[in-house]
């Protein structure tokens, strides 16, 4: 009589087994979570500083074109670490907007409002913006980091008093950095994105 070599799996030995994979298969879960969370976090990093950076370079576009405004201020209103606001005819439409833009610091949002002139001449700016719309997210600047940063005609010769101290005399600015920190999540990647340009106020010389 020939007998099978080959033996049953004991009911332990079947438990041990599913306990095997189910162990391995939460590992890997574990991992695919993992990855499938990195990536997605690169990828939203990515979008939020392309934006930023796009931003930016609207920003700076823009501001290269400042002008006077149509009741005849000067190009710039005001100007502060997270606050700007200046005259652009930001829509060609041959009338001068009033341009505002502004670190909302509650919400981490870069914000543009505009502000068209009424009345016949002279024209007037009302105080509040007539609309307002988000530039990009996810900006991070704080006191020690500003978004703007002002410079006089004798920049780069002239270190020593620049960049100008705010609250600027807006008289003395012919250069402005835009500049963004961004982070989608400050607390879980405190390495945040830099971003930033320089915006020659080319009309500005008109006033030398």
């Amino acid at each position: 009589m020939r007998y099978s070599r080959y033996k049953a799996m004991t009911l332990i030995e079947g438990l041990v087994a599913i306990a095997v994979m189910l162990i391995a298969m939460e590992g890997f879960t574990q991992f695919f979570v993992r990855s499938w969370n990195t990536n997605k976090f690169i990828l939203e990093e990515g979008l939020a500083s392309a934006a930023a950076s796009r931003a930016t370079n609207k920003i700076i576009t823009k501001l290269r074109s400042v002008r006077q405004a149509d009741n005849g201020d000067f190009p710039i209103e005001s100007g502060s670490d997270f606050d700007l606001k200046v005259y652009i005819d930001i829509d060609d439409d041959g009338v001068t907007e009033r341009v505002h833009y502004f670190l909302d610091l509650a919400t981490d949002q870069l914000k543009v409002g505009v502000t068209n002139p009424v009345g016949t001449t002279p024209v007037s700016y009302p105080a509040a913006d007539d609309t307002v719309s988000i530039l990009t997210d996810y900006v991070v600047n704080e006191n020690a980091n500003p978004v703007f940063y002002y410079y006089n005609k004798n920049y780069p010769g002239d270190t020593v008093n620049n960049p100008l101290t705010t609250p600027i005399n807006v008289e003395d600015v012919r250069l402005i950095r835009v500049h963004l920190l961004v982070n989608i999540d400050p607390v879980r990647a405190p390495n945040n994105i830099n971003i930033e340009s320089f915006a020659d106020l080319r009309n500005l010389k008109n006033y030398e």
